[in-house]
């Protein structure tokens, strides 16, 4: 097993039944990807390029996206507290997970990829 897997069934309840929903989801979403591990967190890549982060931290789950310039969905969702270049979609229960709205925001994220980084 990974680094990035063993994070992902390592957290406690409800952060790891939440994280393997996720993992389905960005999974299913991205038609090749990778799941690395780095700073001691999940980073899902397309391509070479980051697409995503996962981070359970201080009672949420974040889902982080590199906000590069165009990425424009769900703007007023995504959470950036003083962050320049990354927003994230978080969780505090599994019944906050909108798929849709993570999807979409997969979808964006794999729009506007680019290796490295910052925006």
């Amino acid at each position: 097993m990974n680094p990035a897997e063993e994070y992902i069934l390592r957290q406690r309840e409800p952060f790891r039944s939440m994280l393997l929903e996720i993992q389905v989801l960005i999974e299913h979403t991205l038609p090749s990807h990778e799941l690395l591990y780095k700073w001691k967190l999940p980073i899902y890549y397309y391509e070479d390029c980051p697409i995503c982060y996962l981070n359970v931290t201080k009672g949420y789950l974040d889902v982080c996206f590199w906000a590069r310039t165009g990425f424009n969905v769900h703007l007023q969702t995504l959470v950036a507290e003083n962050r320049k270049f990354v927003k994230s979609l978080r969780y505090r229960n599994p019944e906050e997970i909108d798929a849709v709205i993570l999807i979409e925001c997969l979808e964006e994220a794999l729009r506007t990829r680019k290796k490295g980084y910052t925006a």
